[in-house]
């Protein structure tokens, strides 16, 4: 065990760059995991910092891939939890497209009750993000109206299931009728065509003309005005991503005569305790609901390891409904 597959991206570019490589077994430092990866997600980060985007953290690896799924097969020095042999899922600093991954014990979680290992693996870059952004960071109520752009992305559908086990009401845009009937059986109380006319009558139509208490955003410039028109007293914006840019000209008044919170954050640059602390979050609250059958994950596509590029392909078209997948073995 001291040499594996995994995918390069060499300097950087499209999809076509992803190419098969072999290269050393990483091994775990103090307070670490090596996971003998079974499969692993792919993700919009993935994509930007493939294409040069979203370069990793100094201590991270170069390698592509933030989740997986596999056995422990050796810890590093301090980690008490986990032995060799035990099933688990983890969010990973990068290296994550290999037959091989480290990832902080703090970041590492057992394997759902229910779940087979792709289903685990599709969970932590999603739901540590949506937990910090909604939870946290929006600090979403029981009671409130949230919004979720991009309902049927993997990011979306977790979002939706996090609105509902909160005791929220839950309305998403998508750009389809499938994705719509998708996300309305998968909890949304309303899913909104953006294709069909402006989002905005939409929710307002739904809402009654009172708006929203969230809103979670991976859209950007062209949302941002838009969705400060949605929002209630108090209401809270929380971005996660820019996907149509960070940059605009806007009317920043509503912030004021509505005491607006803008905020959002990403997950990588987080201190591993505050990362721990998420997943401990996300077992004591979200895990058993996934063990109860209130949870669940989609999974769009799973391909071989080698087809990186062709699920790269897949994620960037929008096509998929849910998760994109890497069967690494």
């Amino acid at each position: 065990m001291t040499d594996m597959r995994y995918v390069d991206h060499g300097t950087g570019g499209g999809p076509e760059v992803l190419v098969p490589a072999r290269g050393p077994v990483p091994e775990p430092r103090p307070g670490e995991v090596l996971i003998e990866t079974a499969y692993a997600g792919v993700n919009r980060p993935d994509v930007l910092q493939r294409s040069g985007k979203y370069p990793p953290p100094p201590d991270a690896s170069p390698i592509l891939g933030l989740e997986v799924a596999g056995k422990v097969v050796a810890v590093g020095e301090g980690v008490a939890r986990w032995k060799v042999g035990d099933l688990v899922t983890a969010l990973a600093p990068g290296g994550g497209y290999a037959e091989y991954c480290t990832a902080p014990a703090g970041q590492v979680l057992p394997v759902p009750a229910g779940m087979d290992l792709c289903q685990a693996a599709s969970l932590p870059e999603n739901w540590f993000t949506v937990w910090a952004n909604l939870m946290d960071h929006g600090r979403l109520a029981a009671g409130e109206t949230l919004l979720v752009h991009g309902g049927s992305s993997g990011i979306g559908l977790a979002a939706i299931q996090l609105g509902k086990l909160t005791g929220c009401r839950v309305l998403t845009t998508v750009g389809s009728a499938e994705k719509a009937a998708f996300c309305t059986a998968w909890g949304a109380d309303a899913a909104i065509n953006y294709r069909d006319g402006d989002f905005t009558e939409g929710v307002k139509a739904v809402t009654g003309g009172a708006g929203v208490d969230v809103v979670l955003d991976m859209v950007g410039a062209s949302y941002f005005q838009r969705n400060l028109s949605l929002l209630k007293r108090d209401g809270r914006l929380v971005f996660i991503a820019f996907l149509e840019g960070s940059r605009g000209e806007f009317d920043l008044m509503p912030v004021m005569l509505k005491r607006l919170t803008v905020t959002g954050s990403t997950m990588r640059p987080r201190t591993l305790a505050e990362k721990e602390a998420i997943g401990d979050a996300l077992e004591a609250r979200v895990w058993p609901a996934i063990a109860g059958g209130h949870v669940r994950t989609h999974v769009h596509a799973t391909f071989p390891l080698a087809q990186a590029a062709e699920a790269h392909r897949l994620m960037e078209s929008s096509r998929h409904i849910g998760k994109i997948m890497l069967a690494v073995r």
